[in-house]
Parts: structure tokens; sequence; C-alpha cells
């Protein structure tokens, strides 16, 4: 790993914070406004998110996308219920085991080999209702855009949200980089979460220039009614909200959070092209957000990362992420591409 502040292509998490942002942040930093949400940054901030997302929704938020995943689902579910994900969801993958812990619930990952479930899967699931010695399947979460970066068509998700309506089931959406996905459908962000029947969000920013903080929008109102009392037991309320809210307000400004989404879609695509004639680099699954998936010759990685850190996500075949982000620019991409042709033909 590089020691210094070299634009990598490890993860949109490593990047930077939009100067949009930083400007937010620094206007709200003036004088005194009460505390845990009752200000006028917050306020203006759920008024952008009505505007964005319709009426008659519940917005709270958080400090991580793991407290968002994970409280939202807790909301929906007790400890006897079961949740069905993809094998590949960063809630089985990546949150240390957090959604057993605070929901108790079982959690059915579903093997996938482009990280989207299909009805068929998860209707694999769907049985024991009734029956005591049987966790109840309850909630299905999904992942726009996948972790493997690819993307659920709007008619993909209806059909999801139609079979959870014939079962009582609610659905989750973790959107951590739901905007890369409207942007590449060249959708809004209410197509694609509100208007299929999603019934709670995860929506996040980190990952597309914000500093930090994520919400959870709750579309189905019946499942917010505590979770004001969740989100305080939880310690995920933030006391200097403002600054959160800022963010938010000024990333939902300005399509600011498509610009970002559009811009580092377009770089995974401007990298796509540099190594598609690279014959040692091939690529594992469709470039449709900003991540791209390839499996290199193992012997060159750790030298390539010296230069452009990123990590491997399989070692087993070599298998390594590459992901672009808001600040990602094209000598970066160019520079990249030339080291590989270089390295691997």
């Amino acid at each position: 790993m590089r020691a210094d502040n070299t634009r990598g292509f490890a993860s949109d998490n490593n990047s930077g914070v939009h100067p949009d942002i930083l400007k937010a942040v620094s206007d709200a930093n003036t004088g005194h406004v009460v505390a845990y949400g009752d200000d006028r940054y917050t306020r203006a901030a759920l008024i952008r998110f009505e505007a964005t997302f319709g009426k008659d929704i519940d917005v709270f938020f958080v400090y991580n996308g793991t407290a968002a995943n994970v409280l939202g689902l807790k909301s929906a579910t007790r400890s006897f219920n079961s949740i069905v994900c993809a094998e590949t969801a960063h809630i089985n993958v990546d949150e240390c085991a957090a959604p057993e812990k605070f929901c108790g619930c079982k959690l059915l990952p579903v093997p996938t080999k482009d990280g989207k479930l299909r009805v068929a899967d998860i209707e694999k699931h769907l049985h024991g209702f009734g029956f005591e010695h049987h966790a109840q399947p309850k909630a299905i979460s999904i992942t726009q855009p996948t972790e493997l970066g690819t993307l659920y068509t709007h008619a993909e998700i209806k059909a999801i949200v139609d079979l959870a309506r014939e079962h009582d089931l609610i659905v989750h959406m973790d959107g951590a980089r739901i905007s890369n996905a409207a942007a590449a459908l060249n959708s809004d962000l209410k197509k694609c979460t509100r208007d299929l029947g999603i019934d709670l969000l995860s929506f996040g920013g980190t990952k597309n220039g914000m500093m930090f903080g994520e919400a959870i929008v709750f579309f189905n109102r019946a499942l917010s009614a505590n979770f004001k009392y969740t989100r305080k037991q939880s310690m995920q309320l933030n006391s200097k909200m403002r600054y959160i809210s800022a963010q938010f307000e000024a990333y939902m400004s300005n399509a600011l959070w498509e610009k970002n989404a559009r811009h580092a879609n377009d770089m995974a695509r401007l990298l796509k092209q540099g190594i598609d004639d690279i014959p040692r680099v091939r690529i594992t699954q469709k470039v449709e957000t900003n991540g791209i998936f390839a499996i290199i010759p193992a012997q060159y990685v750790q030298e390539l990362q010296k230069a452009f850190f990123f990590y491997v996500w399989d070692e087993s075949t070599s298998e390594v992420r590459w992901m672009t982000s808001f600040d990602t620019q094209p000598e970066d991409i160019k520079t990249f591409v030339q080291l590989l042709k270089n390295k691997l033909t």
C-alpha cells in the first residue's frame, strides 16, 4: 500500500470530500443551534428528501452504512425472523455479524454469481410460515447496485417486491451506492426505490462525496413508529446533527448526487475501454456502475498495488476489484492502464 495520498482504485470510501459538501459543513459551523436534529439545517435536509422521494416518508440520519442497514432491518423484524439476502451482501460479509447481534435474526444468504437475487432463489426460503420450530421469513434485503457492481433492472426489483407482498414480507434496499445505480439507469432516486415498492432504504452518500453520515428512509411508515428510540439506544443519534444534515442538503441540491455518481461510472467505463485489449486481464462481471472486477496474474498484484492501491477480491483466483470515485480523473485511468499494459503485455 502506498503511504501517500495518490488516488487509487481500492474503494470509493477512500476518496475525499466534494468541495460543495465541505463548504456546506463550513457554512453550518456558525453560532449555536439546538442539538439532536431540532435545527434549521436538519429541517432543510428533510424538505430536500421529501422533494426527492415524495411526502409521507420518515428519514433518520445515522453515522454510517452498517447502522443504516442494521437498524433499518431491526425496525422491521423480531428475533425469531429470518432475512433473505445475496451471499455477497454487505450485511452478510462485511458487517461483523452486526445484523445477527442487533436484530437477533437469522440471515439466509443466497449463492449468486452476479450479486443479484432472483425470485426463484428467494422462493426456496419462503416456507415454514407459522411453524414454531422454523425461523419466520420476514425481510428480503437487496443491494442496488450489488457488491459486484451489477444492476437490478426496475422490473427485476418489482418482481421481488411482488413476491414479498404475496408472503407479507418487507423489502429493504442497501443503497450505499444507489446514486450510481440511478445514474446508470438514467433514472431518478424515487423511481429506483419508492415507486418500485421498496419499504425502507439505506441511503448512502459517503461513497459519493460526503464526509460521513447515512440516512434511513422509511417509505413504509408503519416500520418507523418507534425508530427514534431504537436510534438512540443504538448510539446513532448524533448530537451535532447539523453537520450530517448540511451535507445531505448540499448532496441533494443541484443534482450533486447524480453528477458525482455519473462521473464515477464514466471513469469505470473509461477504465474498461483501456483494459479490454489486454489479454491477461479478464473482466468477470458486467461493468454497469463504478466497479470493475477482473482476474490478473497473481505475481503482478503487489507491484501494481504499490503504484495504485486496490483490493484483491478473491485470492484463490487472483480476482481484483477496481473502484472509481467522484474524484477519479482521466489521467489516473490513463496512467494505470499504461502501467497494466507495461506489466501484462
